[in-house]
């Protein structure tokens, strides 16, 4: 009987129709032994044996693909993948699938409670008030601040509408615009230097590639405005912690809600230690719809590809298709 790893923590436990699919289709499950993200040698470890996996963020790095020819199928329980080697996986004839339309709006949902938690200084007040200090303040309100969205695709999407229930102006830069929805929900496309000099909330939905790597930096945290917020809930790669740390510090900027890291889990940090930062634990595209419908769809490829059927919507090394075989 083929085993498949059910990797993600958030999985641990739980009793889902995507349990049932895979065990309809003859699948032995197995699960970690820790209910936490796995390391590198811990995922070593755990594929022993592992046709496929429903894979959390764990590093299905070079290493791991060479010591397990086994594995035929990485399908990831979310949207992003670069914590998957995807060049290693496709010489290895290994698929790599994701879950489109699955946790935009889990994600989308996420942002706005760190823009709102920094925009009314949520997390202090409430720290003041349980101290017995009443700390009233006016707050800052969102209706007509301007959203800016670096990236505009599924999530973005969301953000967006969002945004436009809350009466933001909103402003996007996307390298692949979509000019219909943008026109009908009030969206104007702009440059990444415009994008970050018009932002009061400067919200991030970018993949994380060698082109978008740090894009946020010191040199792009000095065109934002010095009353602007910035906001991460897409990967950690985009923002070079080190130079934001400066920029809160230096008050380049006046705030951050930050969801994800550099290095998961982070090590202690100093963003953890700042009263204009709002920080969460990599936590925004699993709330409970989205995790079962993610675990669903994720659990739905591996059976696919086991039955010789192709998720071609799915499948993010479509090269692989040439040398697949389960």
């Amino acid at each position: 009987m083929d085993k498949v790893l059910i990797a993600p923590a958030t999985l641990a436990g739980i009793d889902g129709e995507f349990l049932s699919v895979l065990k309809k289709a003859g699948f032995e499950l197995v699960f970690p032994k820790k209910k936490a993200q796995l390391t590198e040698d811990e995922l070593l470890e755990q594929l022993t044996g592992i046709r496929g996996s429903v894979a959390g963020s764990e590093p299905y790095t070079k290493r791991v693909l060479d010591a397990h020819p086994q594995l035929r199928v990485i399908a990831r329980a979310g949207v992003g993948y670069d914590a998957v080697d995807t060049e290693a996986a496709t010489a290895h004839g290994v698929a790599v699938t994701i879950t489109p339309g699955t946790n935009q709006d889990a994600v989308a949902e996420h942002t706005f409670a760190l823009i709102l938690a920094i925009a009314k200084n949520l997390i202090t007040q409430h720290l003041g008030t349980c101290a017995l200090k009443w700390p009233r303040q006016a707050n800052l309100p969102l209706r007509g601040r301007t959203l800016g969205i670096a990236g505009l695709g599924r999530i973005g999407k969301a953000v967006a509408l969002r945004g436009e229930c809350f009466g933001m102006k909103l402003i996007a830069y996307e390298p692949f615009p979509d000019h219909a929805f943008a026109k009908q929900h009030g969206v104007t496309f702009v440059n990444l230097d415009q994008l970050l000099a018009q932002s009061d909330f400067l919200s991030l939905h970018l993949p994380a590639t060698k082109d978008s790597r740090y894009l946020i930096n010191r040199d792009t945290l000095a065109k934002m405005k010095p009353s602007a917020y910035l906001v991460n809930t897409a990967r950690g790669a985009l923002v070079k912690e080190t130079d934001l740390i400066e920029a809160l510090q230096a008050k380049t900027i006046a705030g951050a809600g930050i969801d994800v890291f550099e290095e998961e889990p982070p090590a202690d940090n100093p963003l953890f230690h700042m009263s204009n930062v709002v920080v969460t634990p990599h936590a925004a595209g699993v709330d409970l719809q989205s995790r079962d419908d993610m675990a669903l769809s994720a659990a739905e490829a591996i059976v696919s590809l086991s039955r010789g059927e192709w998720p071609a919507e799915k499948v993010v090394n479509p090269a692989v298709k040439a040398t697949f075989r389960w």
